[in-house]
């Protein structure tokens, strides 16, 4: 009966608490949708880069000359690691070091960073992008934690206020007690209809960032050991 013609009737009819918690309920659920659909374009965009930066950086011997092709993966997460390895390399867009050398504390004699320095410099960039992904999160979980208690209150001042009328009525017949009850019984279900699409997006969203995560961190083993290998520090920017 609620969901037909009479809905808006319906909501009409509220009362000034019930109509606050309502209204503050819908606007968290606008809030987290548009959180939703962000993070879903977000994570499909950087999930697509990331495959083909690793795709690109794979057709290279050299590790580092992969540097001439990461203003083609922007939305990377793998290009903004990548970067800050370039970077400690001293190794400008063209994969290439410039001849004036810049001065770091976690460099050698010869001008290289230490594999300590680099290992440093890749866990705060990972961290970096980390708290990148993770951004908007907080709000669905808060979202999700917050709107079924804004709701229950709804319901619990809803059904204060109906044995009110009923008091002040002086019957506890059905026709009585009803309408109160349905109205308070509104907020709770507005807030789950709040709840639950944003508990499940945070948890969905969790994973994608954790995988991300470990994408970065097998990158930057499988960068470092090529590094390695290659004997960056005997022949930089030398394949």
């Amino acid at each position: 009966m609620l969901f037909r013609s009479g809905f808006f009737d319906f909501l009409s009819s509220l009362g000034l608490v019930s109509k606050i918690v309502l209204l503050t309920l819908v606007l968290f659920s606008i809030g987290s949708w548009a959180v939703i659909l962000y993070k879903w374009r977000f994570f499909r965009a950087l999930e697509t880069s990331d495959q083909r930066f690793l795709k690109a950086f794979s057709r290279y011997e050299y590790p580092l000359e992969a540097s001439r092709d990461v203003h083609l993966h922007k939305d990377s997460a793998l290009v903004a690691v990548y970067v800050e390895v370039a970077v400690c390399y001293q190794l400008d867009g063209n994969g290439e070091r410039p001849k004036l050398a810049i001065e770091s504390l976690g460099s050698g004699g010869d001008g290289l960073p230490t594999q300590r320095y680099v290992e440093r410099v890749l866990a705060h960039s990972i961290q970096e992008q980390i708290n990148k992904t993770e951004s908007y999160l907080p709000f669905l979980a808060t979202t999700g934690n917050i709107t079924p208690f804004v709701g229950l209150l709804g319901t619990v001042l809803g059904i204060i206020d109906a044995f009110h009328e009923i008091g002040v009525q002086g019957t506890a017949s059905i026709s009585a007690v009803a309408p109160g009850v349905a109205e308070a019984l509104v907020a709770t279900a507005a807030g789950l209809f709040a709840a639950i699409p944003a508990v499940i997006a945070y948890n969905y969203f969790l994973s994608r960032v954790r995988s991300m995560a470990f994408r970065m961190d097998r990158f930057a083993i499988e960068l470092t050991n090529a590094l390695e290998m290659r004997g960056i520090r005997e022949g930089a920017g030398q394949p």
